[in-house]
């Protein structure tokens, strides 16, 4: 580890002293180090410094707006996913009303544009995690389908799904 600690050290202060050529400037406050590993408490987190300021490790950071956790599970950008998906399926939920509600196209592309969009941006990225973890995705899926067609909630995940692709084709 030692080795790999000294490699990393002598990349962050050739990117320090291009940084300082060129302009700008990194601050040891703003910046996050996680370490990725698989293994448990094997190895010892990094000790690595900008201008003998050490850098934090945390166990998981944000980068253009995926959560990557120190084990890569993505179990915390899914779980901040789902509770923002939720927080989305309410504005169908207020639309859909059956008074004075929208209809299921328009519903469907609100779902689409709103929360599919959500769901899908870093999925080439976090589409890597466990199923069981991915799974907890389906359920908002699920959810926003049945409030598309106005269907209750005992109806069957297909049934709604030849419902968008009926949809989809008009």
């Amino acid at each position: 580890m030692n080795m790999i600690e000294r490699q990393l050290q002598n990349a962050v202060n050739k990117l320090v002293t291009w940084c300082d050529k060129n302009g700008y400037n990194i601050s040891a406050e703003k910046s996050r180090c996680v370490h990725f590993c698989r293994k448990r408490n094997i190895h010892l987190d990094p000790n690595i410094q900008i201008r003998n300021a050490p850098i934090p490790v945390v166990n998981e950071i944000q980068f253009w707006g995926v959560i990557f956790d120190r084990k890569l599970t993505f179990l915390p950008h899914i779980l901040h996913l789902r509770k923002k998906c939720e927080r989305s399926l309410n504005i169908l939920k207020v639309l859909s009303r059956t008074s004075w509600g929208v209809d299921g196209t328009s519903l469907l592309r609100i779902y689409q544009a709103v929360i599919l969009s959500s769901i899908d941006y870093g999925c080439m990225v976090y589409g890597s995690a466990h199923p069981t973890v991915l799974r907890r995705l389906d359920t908002i899926h699920q959810s926003a389908l049945r409030i598309c067609s106005g269907a209750f909630t005992p109806l069957q995940w297909k049934a709604c799904t030849l419902f968008v692709t009926r949809y989809r084709f008009i």
